[in-house]
């Protein structure tokens, strides 16, 4: 019957989970051999998102299943990416399960086999485009949206830029900041303001020399410091963050709209922990560990049935942007890296 259900969901696209009768756990449900995952005692997660918000998220699975010790790389997405790829060439199968936040990544990681597949009791919870094709390679974990942010012991609400076009206005110069070429976000920044202004939109910027930073935390905490203005393609989960600390900043949701790209989660192949990998996954993805996820990262999750992070509005609230042409957007990777890096000064 397990086989049965996986075929129709390759054949016809839609999710059915791994096995006959999933197992009920506090909050969702799994596949995962239980038993077998508490045996192998271990979990070992690669992820770009910050490390202190990733080791709270950890942390609240650990403690659901304290026989399961837990472990994590913290590397942005494009440096994450080139590690893992580097590792597996050696024939080094360290992680057991993977987020990206770029899907050119998780897309090609897929067609290198990369995955175990794996489709998770959850994933009726997701819609069609919120999953790999075919399902049970990769899932939306999170909704990661931006806009733009300010100190406001700098700026004045007046003087703030109002959309994405004002971040080109002279007054940034040197005080405007930005991500590096590794963030799938940055890339549909670059891909999204192209479309709409044209190539010297970036030229405009690049005269301001932004400086680019691995981190949204890195963006914020100059920002906060008065070290830069703004905060272009700021992340909404870091100013809650940064807000909720009671930092002085403010944010803007641009007239254009905010960017909003996806973090996807897989159970990777080869994985030394193939049950704990499972097991992680299914709670991650059940309403639970959504909630836990928008709390401690403040994004937003792809459930219906999770409310907003903590200080957050409803992501009904934006206009959100997002490529119209998926592949054409991919196709494009090569190209903005390169202007990118050129424009930060870094190739």
């Amino acid at each position: 019957m397990k086989k049965l259900l996986l075929a129709c969901a390759l054949l016809f696209g839609s999710p059915a989970w791994a096995c006959d009768n999933p197992r009920q756990m506090d909050g969702f449900k799994t596949c995962a051999n239980v038993e077998q995952a508490f045996k192998e005692g271990a979990l070992v997660h690669y992820a770009p998102d910050p490390e202190a918000e990733m080791a709270n998220y950890m942390a609240a699975f650990h403690k659901a299943f304290p026989q399961i010790a837990t472990n994590f790389m913290r590397l942005q997405t494009g440096a994450l990416y080139a590690r893992l790829s580097a590792e597996r060439q050696g024939k080094v199968y360290t992680p057991d399960t993977l987020m990206l936040t770029e899907v050119g990544f998780a897309l090609d990681f897929q067609k290198r086999g990369g995955y175990q597949q794996y489709v998770s009791p959850e994933s009726p919870a997701y819609k069609a485009n919120q999953q790999s094709t075919p399902p049970g390679y990769f899932t939306w974990y999170s909704v990661i949206v931006a806009g733009i942010a300010y100190n406001p012991t700098t700026l004045t609400a007046a003087q703030a830029p109002k959309s994405y076009k004002d971040l080109t206005n002279p007054l940034w110069s040197e005080e405007v900041n930005t991500k590096l070429s590794t963030s799938g976000l940055q890339h549909l920044a670059w891909y999204a303001l192209r479309q709409k202004y044209g190539p010297e939109f970036w030229q405009k910027f690049g005269e301001l020399k932004p400086r680019g930073f691995d981190s949204y935390v890195q963006q914020y905490d100059r920002t906060v410091s008065g070290q830069d203005k703004v905060v272009a393609t700021a992340q909404y989960s870091g100013y809650l963050i940064a807000k909720a600390k009671g930092a002085p900043i403010e944010f803007v949701i641009p007239e254009e709209g905010m960017m909003a790209i996806p973090g996807v989660l897989g159970v990777v192949d080869r994985a030394p922990h193939p049950e704990a990998a499972r097991l992680f996954v299914d709670w991650y993805l059940g309403k639970t560990g959504q909630t836990v996820m928008s709390s401690t990262m403040k994004n937003y999750s792809a459930r219906v049935d999770v409310p907003p992070p903590p200080g957050g509005v409803p992501i009904s609230d934006f206009k959100l942007i997002v490529p119209d042409d998926w592949d054409d957007f991919l196709k494009t990777h090569t190209q903005f890296v390169k202007e990118w890096d050129r424009m930060l000064g870094k190739r």
